[in-house]
């Protein structure tokens, strides 16, 4: 059965989803977005995710051979339970019913371009950084 030898991978990756949503939601609470403002928290924390994820995923590929269960447990668990899209898509509506139509595709956009951006300069800088130390 191909489900036989995923029970630790499943594990792995719930307890990384746990600690990175409770990351997530402790900055909620630090910087909460009043209703029809600009949800910057859920921006930075979309954006500073990415920015993580293209660091991990350039060091587990291009650096050292990761063990199984580090990829799953950082790139999936705790980034994937930090990140917040869901929320992301949320404000959005939010957004859109305070008649705030303008801000909400502001939002759509500077969301998609600093999370893409992120992972870009990010995976970018750290093979740089890699590349040079190689020398």
């Amino acid at each position: 059965m191909a489900l036989r030898g995923q029970g630790p991978v499943v594990a792995v990756v719930a307890l990384g989803g746990v600690l990175g949503a409770c990351a997530r939601y402790g900055a909620a609470l630090l910087w909460p977005a009043p209703h029809g403002a600009f949800p910057w928290t859920t921006l930075g924390v979309n954006v500073a995710g990415c920015a993580v994820i293209g660091v991990l995923m350039v060091l587990i590929t291009d650096v050292w051979a990761a063990k199984r269960l580090v990829r799953p447990f950082f790139g999936t668990g705790v980034l994937g339970g930090f990140t917040t899209f869901s929320t992301y898509a949320v404000d959005i509506q939010r957004l859109l019913e305070a008649h705030r139509p303008g801000l909400a595709l502001g939002y759509l956009g500077l969301t998609l371009l600093g999370a893409m951006s992120a992972v870009w300069l990010t995976a970018a800088g750290t093979r740089r950084l890699i590349s040079g130390r190689r020398r």
